[in-house]
């Protein structure tokens, strides 16, 4: 089973044509279709903590942080 997201602006022809087409497919026990607001994907509340979040923002902000070289992580961290 696949499940998609497909973002449709049902504001131009073939948006509408498109709504229309899967419109058509209500009904069918094969295929569920799940309408979904982009307003409420904006809304949905995030996964990490907001005091995570908040301090990771804040450090970017400051430059307060190390980048860290996936390829060598120990000497870039000065651990080597």
């Amino acid at each position: 089973m696949k499940t998609l997201t497909v973002k449709i602006n049902e504001r131009t022809k073939i948006g509408k044509a498109f709504i229309a087409m899967f419109d058509s497919f209500k009904g069918f026990d094969e295929i569920e279709i799940i309408e979904t607001d982009s307003k409420k994907l904006k809304e949905e509340k995030s996964p990490y903590n907001p005091e995570f979040v908040k301090m990771v923002l804040e450090s970017d902000k400051r430059g307060d942080y190390k980048e860290v070289d996936p390829k060598d992580v120990w000497g870039s961290l000065g651990l080597k």
